[in-house]
């Protein structure tokens, strides 16, 4: 019975149209005959779109019904009128009484004690990793992936003015991240090129509901290494102003193990070294660090570190924070949170949060 109404599930109107036809069939007559061969196409059509449609993670929808109750926070994090991830997902969960990982000073000591934090961001719009909001006539574009296999295949709603990450003429990751505001959907891409006639060629892209709590695949990434979403790990330059950063981070490292842990879903090594930092590793800037000393600006950043923290998320420079980059950020300001170094931080053991391997969403408290 269960597995009837599944199958329902999965094909819609379009299945109930073709099981009609079916009974049809069985009664006779040529002319319900014809009928069910144009069910039987119905039901095709329909299985085939439904199958490509997004969302494309995986893991428990059903929890958008669960963090109903709490998305009413006003402390969850926003973009335009979207929240980023329901209340209960583990991006907007505070870390600051978790207890370290067994393996923190490992971590610590393949990264280098002594690194200081370099926000990857400022005032110079070709910094930092850009996102814009999807204008509601923008067409969809076809994008061709080197990486289909780990890629939410379909049209993406590129706009034409949507900013690349270091500019158009980048040789390096080209992200782009896009929120449709009208869906609540986001959309990531790696290594972005525009073929000039409306089509694009990319590395990878994800489609992801922003009101869900669902992961990519096991052992698929996205548009980052980890197989993590890159925009809810930004510094947002009104987040700041408005005093507090309510979601964790993102930043890099130059050598990771050949292993991630939940929430993250992919690995970009092949080094089975156990004292390296695996993907999906999350990291808090440690409570005696003082951050009384710094701008406002500085302490709400700070402040964030220790409470939500930061996954290691990407290969890349060591202790790079990522973040927008917005012409009213103070350079020479962020320039002081270089006082960071890698020894004032430890890496957590967020296990104990884990409902399921799938899906992002934390135990409430006291389970």
């Amino acid at each position: 019975m269960h597995l009837h109404l599944r199958l329902l599930a999965e094909l819609g109107v379009a299945g109930v149209a073709g099981l009609i036809a079916l009974v049809m069939f069985v009664r006779g007559s040529k002319k319900t005959r014809t009928v069910f061969a144009c069910g039987v196409a119905v039901i095709f059509l329909g299985y085939e779109v439904r199958k490509h449609t997004p969302p494309y993670e995986q893991g428990l929808h059903e929890s958008i019904v669960r963090a109903g109750v709490d998305v009413s926070r006003s402390d969850v994090p926003h973009i335009g009128i979207c929240q980023v991830f329901p209340a209960d997902n583990v991006w907007n969960t505070p870390i600051d009484r978790l207890p370290k990982d067994k393996r923190a000073q490992d971590y610590i000591d393949s990264i280098g004690p002594l690194h200081a934090v370099h926000p990857d961001f400022g005032s110079n719009l070709d910094t930092g990793i850009p996102y814009t909001l999807i204008p509601p006539d923008t067409r969809p574009a076809r994008i061709t992936f080197d990486y289909a296999e780990d890629s939410d295949l379909g049209k993406y709603p590129i706009p034409p003015d949507a900013p690349i990450e270091n500019g158009p003429l980048s040789k390096g990751d080209r992200h782009m991240l896009m929120v449709d505001e009208r869906r609540c959907t986001l959309y990531e891409i790696y290594d972005a090129h525009p073929v000039g006639d409306g089509t694009w060629t990319a590395g990878s892209g994800i489609i992801m509901d922003l009101n869900s709590n669902a992961l990519r695949a096991e052992n698929k990434t996205s548009a980052d290494a980890a197989g993590l979403p890159i925009l809810p790990g930004l510094v947002r330059y009104d987040e700041v102003m408005a005093g507090e950063i309510n979601h964790a981070l993102r930043f890099t490292v130059p050598k990771t193990q050949s292993k991630f842990i939940w929430p993250g879903r992919h690995k970009a090594s092949h080094n089975p070294d156990l004292k390296l930092v695996p993907m999906g590793a999350r990291f808090r800037l440690r409570a005696d660090f003082d951050v009384s000393k710094y701008s406002k600006e500085n302490q709400v950043i700070m402040k964030a570190l220790k409470k939500y923290g930061m996954f290691m998320a990407d290969n890349g420079s060591a202790m790079f924070i990522s973040g927008v980059s917005d012409k009213r950020w103070d350079d020479s300001d962020l320039h002081q949170l270089g006082a960071m170094k890698a020894e004032d931080f430890e890496a957590v053991d967020e296990s104990g949060l884990q409902v399921s391997p799938d899906s992002a969403q934390v135990k409430a408290a006291g389970r």
